[in-house]
């Protein structure tokens, strides 16, 4: 559907920890969920008692209201009590509101009984409040905070490979053989230390890396591409960050040298064509049309998809993946837009490599708000 938030009565049921619009409309975090309602412009949550002073102290709405208040309320004014939905349908009905606008994945639990009971119910698919795709600088500098977080994390992962001793083809940290669950170990207590979370975190070596996706596991090897792609979210903004690099302890192989080589001038080629006004697709072509002419083809080739096969980047907010897409779609990049920029190459044999950068669009270019160093071999 398209219809706007802006100018319609709003209705979303979650939780603000899981549901970044929801987070967005309130600047409250909580882990169960809870009503918001927009009317008429103005911004209005029901919470449990559990949440009500924190609610009143921490959101920024213009009221909090108490659900069991309510439901008390709704008891002596209706002489039965009523259910969740029946207090939502009720409180709209008080604020004369017969229709609302709710997102995409709002919950059919509550959508089917509010229908019922005479509410005209409109969905949006997509970021609900499209604001949320210009980041304002106080974002701007909570993503560069996990940002720095992460390359924190990063740092002493990489410290930790170059400290590690090379026996036969496989690597040793403090006499212990050191593992992909090792490193991200490490990784997730920096992260933690930082204020920051992660999950899904992908340390992988060797074969596992020419899936892009594959989180690795088991022993790391030397003279091998390990790619670390760390994504974690700031327990206090709750901002992502999205980083990766991929290295080698030890020698990389000449053909993985130029794959690294390639894909370090496609990145390049995204940091200078990004730009306001900027179609994302032309970005994503001129890369992969780089790719191409260095001899570096991309299709399926002994059974699987090998070469560059993914976006070359993404938007990055409260969401780990936000439009616009940096691909093959029709998005038009804008100035104040947060996004990526990270192009792989993966083959079997030499292994996969991928580089990962966050970038601010401006009028002009790109501002880079990653810091840390593309190196190979360490």
């Amino acid at each position: 559907m398209t219809h706007s938030s802006a100018n319609s009565d709003l209705l979303l049921i979650a939780s603000s920890e899981k549901d970044a619009d929801l987070y967005y409309a309130t600047r409250f975090i909580a882990p169960d969920p809870f009503v918001f309602v927009q009317i008429r412009g103005r911004r209005y949550i029901l919470v449990s008692d559990l949440e009500l002073d924190r609610a009143k102290k921490e959101a920024c709405v213009h009221g909090v209201f108490s659900t069991s208040l309510l439901a008390a309320e709704y008891k002596e004014k209706h002489g039965k009590a009523c259910s969740f939905p029946e207090l939502i349908l009720w409180f709209l009905k008080i604020h004369h509101v017969k229709s609302v606008l709710v997102p995409g994945n709002f919950p059919v639990q509550y959508y089917v009984p509010l229908k019922r009971g005479g509410l005209e119910i409109r969905y949006k698919t997509g970021l609900f409040f499209e604001e949320r795709l210009i980041k304002t600088p106080a974002e701007i500098a909570a993503i560069t905070q996990a940002l720095r977080a992460t390359e924190k994390a990063a740092c002493e992962a990489i410290q930790t490979l170059k400290r590690s001793k090379i026996r036969g083809r496989k690597l040793y940290f403090q006499g212990e053989l050191l593992t992909s669950e090792v490193l991200k170990k490490i990784i997730h207590r920096v992260l933690l230390e930082e204020g920051c979370s992660g999950e899904h975190t992908i340390v992988s070596c060797g074969q596992h890396s020419i899936d892009p996706h594959d989180q690795g596991s088991g022993p790391l090897y030397a003279h091998q591409p390990i790619i670390m792609d760390i994504f974690p979210r700031s327990q206090e903004t709750l901002y992502y960050a999205d980083f990766t690099r991929t290295v080698v302890r030890g020698k990389a192989s000449p053909e993985l040298k130029k794959i690294y080589a390639a894909v370090k001038q496609g990145q390049d080629i995204g940091f200078k064509m990004i730009r306001h006004g900027m179609a994302s697709k032309k970005v994503h072509e001129a890369i992969q049309g780089r790719f191409a002419q260095l001899g570096f083809a991309t299709g399926v080739k002994d059974g699987r998809m090998q070469g560059f096969f993914h976006s070359t980047g993404h938007g990055l907010g409260l969401d780990i993946h936000e439009p616009p897409r940096v691909s093959v779609g029709n998005d038009v990049l804008k100035a104040g837009q947060v996004v990526t920029v990270e192009p792989g190459l993966y083959y079997k044999g030499p292994g996969g490599v991928r580089l990962e950068d966050v970038v601010v669009v401006t009028k002009h270019g790109c501002r880079n708000l990653t810091k840390f160093p593309r190196k190979l071999e360490i």
